[in-house]
């Protein structure tokens, strides 16, 4: 089988699970797509989660409430390995890219890291990834009977639902006791959508002049549409935004259905992370910046001029 650990928030399913099932389906070679799903209280994710793969095995457990790295990993072995799993695709978020190697371990696995496209031929799986920056794509491959990747999130179209709900199987478990244990959480609130869940997203580099100018402009015109907010390198490391807004090959890899670039000039490490974008949008008023080279529409003006005409404009 091709086995999937699902990744859920919030009681659903996570775009980049479905990134995933689409991954595994059209990798080709043999055996049942089939989800994993881990944790406490998962009824609603495993119903949902039924909807796209052939079959799925739900881990419910008090153990399982709160992630540890640890205990996902055990778990996540434990039914490779009794289901035979020819590939096991966990999700290259900070949580997935922390136990997937615990896993390739205990399988005494290879594995393969940040993929953006996947094939299974037989007993191979090749990957592409990006390196040197994101100025080349390199293919690994790798032969075994059980070989574990990350999907690089957003390099994918999500899968669509299948014909036919997928049967649901609960799994016995044998998990280690965890040896570090949380004693705190803080979560920062947001009425914005997720930046990996949002079908649009807004993005503001240098060129939108301060911070400031940002708040207004960048976020002004994001929650006007509904939109999720990003960030360049450049703009997370003067500090005008947090990390987790950054986009590019560094940061996120997203692909919304429509993406906003506010004097962003389009350095290729920034194109690597939203290049697959369906439709691009850029005002910058250099007209040589490189980011009209991937824009389906573009803008040469100043963004502190156009963008509060956008945002009146999506007032009425």
């Amino acid at each position: 089988m091709k086995l999937i650990v699902a990744e859920h928030a919030g009681g659903k399913l996570t775009k980049a699970t479905l990134e995933m099932v689409a991954a595994a389906q059209n990798a080709g070679g043999e055996g049942p797509v089939t989800l994993l799903v881990l944790g406490q209280n998962v009824a609603a994710v495993a119903t949902e989660a039924a909807q796209y793969a052939e079959q799925v095995l739900v881990g419910d457990s008090a153990a399982l409430a709160v992630y540890n790295p640890e205990v996902w990993a055990a778990a996540a072995a434990q039914i490779a390995q009794e289901g035979e799993a020819s590939l096991v695709l966990i999700g290259g978020s900070r949580s997935g890219r922390e136990y997937a190697p615990r896993v390739a371990v205990k399988l005494d696995a290879p594995y393969l890291e940040d993929a953006t496209s996947l094939s299974v031929n037989g007993d191979t799986v090749q990957a592409q990834r990006y390196t040197y920056l994101a100025r080349v794509t390199e293919t690994v491959e790798a032969s075994a009977p059980t070989v574990i990747v990350t999907v690089k999130p957003g390099s994918f179209a999500p899968a669509a639902p299948v014909a036919a709900a997928g049967e649901q199987y609960d799994v016995e478990l044998e998990l280690p006791a965890a040896r570090t244990q949380i004693t705190g959480r803080s979560v920062e609130k947001t009425s914005r959508v997720a930046l990996t869940e949002a079908d649009v997203i807004v993005t503001g580099g240098r060129g939108v002049g301060s911070p400031d100018n940002f708040a207004t402009y960048v976020e002004g015109l994001a929650d006007r549409i509904g939109a999720g907010v990003g960030a360049t390198r450049a703009v997370v490391d003067a500090g005008w935004r947090p990390y987790a807004e950054q986009v590019g090959q560094t940061g996120k890899t997203v692909q919304p259905k429509a993406y906003i670039a506010l004097g962003v000039s389009g350095a290729v490490q920034h194109l690597s992370g939203m290049g697959k974008s369906k439709f691009i949008v850029a005002i910058n008023k250099d007209a040589e910046a490189p980011i009209f080279k991937v824009a389906d529409y573009g803008i040469v003006g100043d963004v502190n001029q156009i963008v509060p005409a956008l945002i009146e404009a999506a007032k009425k």
